[in-house]
C-alpha cells in the first residue's frame, strides 16, 4: 500500500456533528432520535388510519375495510419492534456484549422482512381464493376515497422513513419503510379493482394482489440477505471501504498500512488494521499517529465508527 500526501474531504450529508471539513454527520445518539422520532410518526399514523377504515367500515357495512383497519393496527406491531431493537441496540457495551447490542437492530430487521413474507404472500393466497371461487368485489366509494387517503398517508410516510433508516443506516428501519409501503400498495390494488371493474374486467384487483404480493416478498428476501450477511461477517459495503482507504492514504505520518479489516454490528462500522510509521518515532508520537487517523475516519465516515489500530515499525521485513 501506498500513502497519497494530499488531504482528501468527503461530503457527508448527516446533520448534528461539525466535521473538520465543515460539514456534519450523523451521531449514534442523534439518529437513534431520529429513527424513534419518525417510528413515532409510524404509530400515530397508523392509529389514525386504523380509526378511519373502521369508522368507514362499519358506515358501509365493508368487511373489506374493517379488515384493512385491523391491518392498520397491527402495522404497529413491526413500529414496536424497531422501537425495542434501536433501544437494545443503543445500549453502551459491557463486560457480556463487549462489542455492544448492534445485532438487536439486525435480528429487528429480519423479524419485520419475515413478516413482509408472510403479508405479501397471505395477499397472493386469498387473491388465488378469490379467482378460484368466481369471488367479484363490489365498491362502494368511501371506501374507494379511503383507499386514496391510505396510499397517499402510507406514501409519505414510507418517504421518510427510508430517509431516515439511509442516513441512520438502520436496516431494521428500511425493512420497516418497506412494511409502510406494502399497506399503500394493497390499497393500490384496491384502486386497480376498481377502475378494472368498471372496465369489465373483474379480477383485476386480485391480479394486482398477486402482483403486489410478489414485490413485497422479494424485497423481504433481500432484507434477509443483508441480514445474513452482516450475521456471517462480510465486510462493509464497497464504497465504504474505498473512503476509508482514502483516508488512511491521505494521512502522511503513515507510510504504509495493511491487513484493513471491516464488518457491521447494527449501525456501527468495525474496523481494525496496521499502519507502518517512521521506526525512530517514540510512543508519543506514534500514537498521536494512530490518534489523527481515528479522528479523521470519525469526522468523514457518515456512520458510527469503532477503529482498532496496531502501530509497526516501517522496516523492510514488515512491508507487504
Amino acid at each position: 500500500m501506498h500513502s497519497h500526501k494530499q488531504k482528501i474531504a468527503y461530503p457527508v450529508r448527516s446533520p448534528h456533528q461539525v466535521c473538520g471539513t465543515g460539514q456534519r454527520r450523523l451521531t449514534s445518539n442523534g439518529a437513534g432520535r431520529q429513527i424513534k422520532s419518525v417510528t413515532n410518526l409510524a404509530i400515530v399514523t397508523n392509529i389514525a388510519l386504523f380509526v378511519l377504515k373502521l369508522s368507514v367500515g362499519f358506515l358501509t357495512g365493508s368487511i373489506a375495510l374493517i379488515a384493512d383497519g385491523v391491518h392498520s393496527l397491527s402495522d404497529m406491531s413491526t413500529d414496536l419492534v424497531v422501537l425495542f431493537g434501536v433501544r437494545l441496540g443503543s445500549k453502551e457495551a459491557d463486560q457480556d456484549h463487549p462489542y455492544g447490542y448492534g445485532r438487536a437492530e439486525t435480528f429487528s430487521a429480519a423479524f419485520i422482512a419475515l413478516f413482509l413474507v408472510f403479508i405479501g404472500s397471505a395477499m397472493i393466497y386469498y387473491a388465488a381464493i378469490d379467482v378460484a371461487k368466481g369471488n367479484v368485489t363490489d365498491f362502494h366509494v368511501a371506501v374507494l376515497i379511503v383507499a386514496i387517503i391510505s396510499v397517499i398517508v402510507k406514501e409519505l410516510l414510507y418517504s421518510a422513513t427510508k430517509r431516515a433508516a439511509i442516513k441512520s443506516h438502520s436496516s431494521a428501519l428500511y425493512a420497516n419503510a418497506w412494511h409502510q409501503r406494502s399497506d399503500a400498495l394493497s390499497s393500490v390494488a384496491v384502486l386497480i379493482g376498481f377502475i378494472s371493474l368498471k372496465a369489465g374486467f373483474s379480477y383485476g384487483d386480485q391480479i394486482a394482489a398477486v402482483v403486489v404480493g410478489l414485490m413485497i416478498i422479494l424485497v423481504a428476501v433481500r432484507i434477509i440477505g443483508d441480514c445474513l450477511r452482516e450475521l456471517t461477517e462480510s465486510a462493509v459495503d464497497a464504497d465504504t471501504v474505498e473512503r476509508i482507504k482514502h483516508i488512511i492514504d491521505s494521512n502522511s505520518s503513515i507510510n504504509q498500512w495493511h491487513k484493513l479489516r471491516t464488518r457491521t454490528v447494527g449501525r456501527e462500522v468495525f474496523l481494525d488494521l496496521h499502519i507502518l510509521v517512521d521506526p525512530d518515532l517514540n510512543i508519543v508520537a506514534a500514537h498521536e499517529i494512530s490518534e489523527s487517523l481515528e479522528n479523521a475516519l470519525h469526522e468523514q465516515i457518515t456512520r458510527p465508527v469503532n477503529i482498532t489500530v496496531h502501530i509497526e515499525p516501517d522496516i523492510p521485513e514488515l512491508r507487504k
